[in-house]
């Protein structure tokens, strides 16, 4: 079911109405004064981003200094909702040179009106592509002294990339150099026991595109196994297979991917735009090569004191880094004093969370460094449950 959407508002963060569009004449005009009274009054702006109030649902999501509030009177979409927003600042943005904030929406009332005009059609989102929608809305939104000069030339032939199925590259590119960039950046949650079992791993992918081509290409993607995403009644119609298979528990294409072919061949077909994109996030959680090993030594001296020694070795190649690898290693909330001594990156205590974390922002392959500390603990009567030694946390990018 599409979103349906009877209103849209744009709120700046006391609750004044910047700028609001009514599609449909099923909730009154008093209903962003239900929002400010019932979420924003009571500062629940954070709990949730879907409310109910009286017979009418909330979406709503702050992007810099502005809350973007759609309402619906009926069953709608969340996750088409959300995306719609998404895109629609993605628009403004590129109308405005790249800055979307309350003082860009009041620069820019005439220009917003008709853009939400065009976006949106009783309630229902249409077409949200800069490209596309700056051949009919030619006005140039007011930029701010920080934005960025416009870089976008105009697309030659309206017709063709409305109603064409190609509607998100123009024709006639020309380049004296055909190149293709292509970067697959996968981010690994790790959650591992004291004692070395792991509790729960997932990967989160996403392959990057970058494409100066000439003409209409063509191109498809292989991969060196076939992508397994049946479900378990056609694997047990089908004959087992030899080799392995890629188990992906989610998939997200970008639209320029041919989703029929995907269906029948399992190969990625498609004709890319120009420039950078993200042409498709996947999900992995069976099957995960752990990169790391993480081998924990924590020593309970008494009451007051305790000793945490971690060292953390990394299995895969010596040419290849991680990025971003941060280890939290939890410790007793009466925690008073720490000393740190660590063989690469920085640590810290964060009382917050009652964790250790020690970060390091490149860690080459086949490396060992270690983390040791010494905690001082305040002895506490009150105290009365011993520590139940929670999980160590670790999160990274290779």
């Amino acid at each position: 079911m599409p979103v349906a959407a009877s209103a849209i508002y744009f709120l700046n963060l006391r609750g004044d109405v910047l700028i609001n569009r009514l599609y449909r004449d099923d909730v009154g005009g008093n209903m962003v004064d239900a929002f400010r009274t019932h979420i924003m009054q009571t500062k629940e702006l954070g709990t949730c981003p879907v409310r109910q109030i009286g017979g009418c649902s909330f979406f709503y999501m702050r992007i810099s200094n502005v809350y973007i509030v759609i309402v619906v009177s009926s069953n709608a979409n969340v996750a088409c909702a959300f995306k719609f927003v998404v895109e629609a600042v993605a628009l403004f943005k590129s109308y405005f040179g790249g800055a979307f904030d309350e003082d860009a929406i009041r620069n820019n009332f005439v220009l917003i009106y008709e853009l939400l005009d065009e976006i949106m059609d009783f309630g229902y989102p249409q077409n949200l592509s800069p490209e596309i929608l700056k051949l009919y809305i030619t006005q140039e939104g007011v930029r701010s002294p920080f934005s960025s000069k416009p870089t976008e030339k105009p697309v030659p032939n309206a017709t063709l990339q409305v109603t064409g199925a190609v509607g998100w590259r123009r024709e006639g590119l020309v380049y004296k150099k055909n190149e293709v960039f292509l970067d697959i950046v996968e981010s690994v949650n790790l959650l591992m026991s004291s004692k070395g079992s792991v509790l729960r791993c997932d990967v989160t992918g996403k392959i990057l595109m970058k494409c100066f081509l000439s003409g209409m290409p063509d191109l498809k993607l292989g991969l060196n196994d076939k992508i397994g995403l049946e479900k378990e009644s056609q694997l047990k119609s089908r004959p087992t297979k030899s080799g392995k298979t890629i188990e992906l528990d989610d998939v997200t294409f970008h639209q320029c991917v041919n989703l029929t072919r995907f269906n029948s061949e399992k190969t990625v077909s498609f004709v890319p735009p120009d420039g950078e994109f993200e042409l498709m996030k996947y999900r992995i959680t069976e099957g995960v090569n752990l990169p790391f090993r993480v081998l924990p030594t924590i020593k309970e001296l008494g009451r007051t004191r305790m000793e945490v020694n971690v060292k953390v070795k990394s299995v895969f190649g010596a040419k290849m880094f991680a990025l971003g690898v941060v280890v939290k290693i939890p410790v007793p909330k009466q925690t008073a004093k720490t000393s740190f001594q660590v063989t690469s990156g920085r640590a810290k205590y964060n009382p917050s969370i009652d964790c250790l974390v020690w970060k390091i922002r490149k860690f080459p392959g086949q490396t060992e460094p270690t983390l040791s500390a010494e905690v001082e603990l305040i002895s506490t009567m009150t105290e009365k449950k011993s520590w139940t030694r929670p999980p160590i946390q670790m999160e990274f990018q290779v």
